[in-house]
């Protein structure tokens, strides 16, 4: 049976993410996107062939199984509660959004009185699996560190912090817990408040952002510590073609997050 999908956003996650669905995913149906009022054609022009919305009603109209919010924390805020009231399953990326206990008490609520579900994708990184199963035997810590090169951070209070344009060598722009850096750098540091919700929690998990020169692309790195054993994870991800502040495996998570919706054998 073919699954209905639908976008919040049209964006470069957006547009890689339909991509891979058009590429790997003929059962899932893609019913249409919601954009901003007023922001139609651009949408059309970013998402050809997609029944473009500038509504939430006119959205949920087409009956989806799963809208995906692939757009900014301002987005899941204010879209996020009605979709799961009404019965609608939930996928976010913007994950840091979920740092404050507001929004994040408001949306497990919604999805209690809608009987859905809140689907958070793994995006720019791996190991989130292995510290959610490390939880259950004791987690005793978990670290994380982003380093981006500094263009990656344009547009965020790491301005405030470093001359991005003449940084000549590795510089620390954040020392804290994920609950602040991911409400700080919203399109920066969602992977905090992942790692945050599938282990210690927003304030028990250690973040560290960094701006440099000589690095090869987006590299996350995060450390785990628990009674089960203890890993080290680095990964050296491209950056999205469209916004370098994002991993292009963060759409591909998202594509990978609605294929396993109809999936067979789910991995």
């Amino acid at each position: 049976m073919t699954k209905k999908a639908a976008l919040i956003g049209y964006g470069g996650i957006a547009r890689d993410a339909l991509e891979a669905l058009q590429k790997f995913a003929a059962d899932i149906q893609l019913v249409g996107a919601l954009c901003e009022p007023g922001r139609a054609a651009d949408a059309r022009a970013a998402l050809p062939g997609i029944d473009i919305v500038e509504s939430l009603n006119d959205l949920l109209a087409r009956r989806p199984d799963v809208v995906a919010e692939v757009a900014s924390q301002s987005a899941l805020a204010q879209f996020g509660p009605d979709i799961l009231t009404r019965g609608v399953d939930l996928l976010v990326i913007s994950i840091g959004a979920l740092a404050e206990p507001k929004l994040l008490n408001d949306l497990k609520a919604a999805a209690r009185r809608g009987n859905s579900r809140i689907l958070l994708p793994a995006g720019a990184i791996g190991g989130v699996d292995a510290i959610a199963a490390m939880r259950l035997g004791g987690l005793h810590a978990v670290r994380y560190r982003s380093r981006k090169p500094p263009a990656a951070w344009r547009g965020t209070p790491a301005e405030k912090v470093a001359d991005l344009d003449k940084l000549a060598a590795r510089t620390v722009l954040y020392r804290g817990t994920a609950g602040e850096a991911a409400l700080l750098y919203p399109q920066n540091a969602n992977v905090a408040a992942t790692l945050a919700l599938a282990g210690l929690g927003f304030e028990a998990t250690q973040v560290e952002l960094v701006a440099d020169p000589e690095a090869p692309g987006n590299v996350h790195e995060i450390e785990v510590e628990g009674a089960a054993g203890r890993f080290a994870i680095q990964l050296q991800g491209k950056p999205s073609r469209t916004n370098p502040k994002t991993s292009a495996l963060a759409a591909l998570s998202v594509a990978r997050a609605l294929i396993n919706l109809q999936a067979a054998i789910v991995i």
